[in-house]
């Protein structure tokens, strides 16, 4: 009987710790957003790299997530598709800040981040 428990009690923790560090779209995108503001005020070089990093990686998982309008939709709809094609373009433009910003061009890497801005609103329109 002992032992049942222990082993209940070590499945439910390890069950419950993994929904407990898993993300939703609006956290990503809460993610996305403060590194975004970084990203455009900074001066420091790893900071702008850490911070593009960031973006890169909550861009990522909201990719593989489902926004609240689109929960009803099947996996592979058209919109659904749409939407992790957002993050497709998304992350291909913080690929090309992330290389400026390598190269310890901050001021480009900036102007780079600034083209975000329309993909985001692009998406924002028709997933939030």
């Amino acid at each position: 009987m002992r032992k049942q428990l222990i082993a209940m009690l070590a499945v439910s923790s390890v069950l419950l710790s993994g929904a407990a560090f898993a993300k939703d779209v609006g956290d990503d995108m809460d993610i996305i957003a403060k590194n975004y503001k970084t990203v455009l005020s900074t001066k420091d070089a790893a900071e702008l790299k850490t911070s593009l990093s960031n973006m890169r990686e909550a861009a990522l998982d909201a990719q593989k997530g489902t926004p609240p309008k689109l929960e009803n939709e099947a996996a592979d709809s058209a919109n659904m598709k749409e939407y992790r094609h957002g993050f497709d373009i998304l992350v291909g433009q913080i690929d090309g800040a992330l290389k400026l910003a390598n190269e310890g061009k901050v001021t480009e890497a900036q102007a780079a981040a600034a083209d975000f801005k329309t993909t985001r609103d692009t998406y924002h329109k028709k997933f939030r």
